[in-house]
């Protein structure tokens, strides 16, 4: 595993191990995707992750990670992320959750978030939805060889924007691999830096839009986790893990099913 200014570039071997962990979150969404109802607890839904991710192979990722008490972040509504699962919080139709989920596998991570409308939701929560989920694969369209990392973060401010919705600057994106978070941040808004990294063959990131219908400002809450809008308008959080490739970015998180893909579940 080569450094390139503390930005570890990982082997084809490596990947193919990150992509065992992808396998896995993605599989998890899928099933909590499945479930998410009118009437479920947001502990429910992390129980439900952490018995099928284990049941899969892999550890939940996030669980004790800096402290944090649950296996799946579940923002609702105004939430943005790291949202604490409680037997308490009840989703209620036209809710819309964001499930962050991260699984360690033999040495190397998986990160992906998805955010789900419970029943039927508003229009402004739908098109929110689209646009978020949209600028993720704007950003990932930007992760070749030669391009900076600047070229994901103006890829995505420019198409949320453009469509009336503003993005989180606290919270940004992040390189991913035997560490949850690594070199380089991704952020998703334009940077006044001029020394963005260049991006190489090997690198994998972590490329993850949190867009606000209102203010693009935020708060954390008392439990020192949940990061809120500071205008409780509502936003949604979208992520997946991406290598870097000679033919183009590699979506190891994605659930489509490749030649070459292991049965991890």
């Amino acid at each position: 595993m080569g450094k390139v200014s503390s930005i570890r570039l990982k082997t084809s071997d490596e990947i193919a191990l990150m992509r065992k962990a992808n396998l896995i979150v993605a599989e998890v969404l899928s099933v909590l995707k499945n479930k998410i109802a009118p009437g479920m607890s947001t502990f429910e839904l992390d129980r439900i992750a952490e018995e099928h991710c284990l049941d899969c192979g892999g550890l939940p990722a996030f669980k004790g990670y800096c402290g944090f008490p649950a296996s799946l972040c579940v923002s609702v509504n105004e939430e943005v992320v790291h949202g604490i699962p409680s037997r308490k919080r009840i989703l209620r139709e036209g809710d819309i959750v964001s499930l962050d989920f991260g699984v360690l596998y033999q040495g190397f991570y998986g990160d992906a978030a998805i955010t789900l409308p419970v029943g039927r939701i508003s229009e402004k929560k739908t098109r929110l939805l689209q646009v978020t989920e949209d600028a993720l694969y704007k950003g990932i369209a930007q992760a070749v060889p030669g391009n900076r990392v600047s070229d994901i973060s103006q890829a995505v401010q420019s198409y949320v924007e453009n469509a009336g919705f503003t993005i989180v600057r606290q919270f940004v994106g992040h390189g991913v691999g035997a560490q949850l978070h690594e070199a380089p941040e991704v952020p998703n808004y334009r940077s006044t830096d001029k020394s963005s990294p260049r991006l190489l063959e090997g690198m994998v990131l972590a490329i993850e839009p949190m867009v606000n219908v209102g203010t693009h400002r935020v708060k954390i809450l008392d439990d020192h986790w949940t990061v809120v809008t500071e205008d409780s308008q509502p936003s949604a959080h979208f992520e997946h893990s991406v290598a870097i490739t000679a033919t183009g970015p590699y979506i190891l998180s994605h659930r489509e099913i490749r030649g070459d893909d292991p049965v991890v579940c």
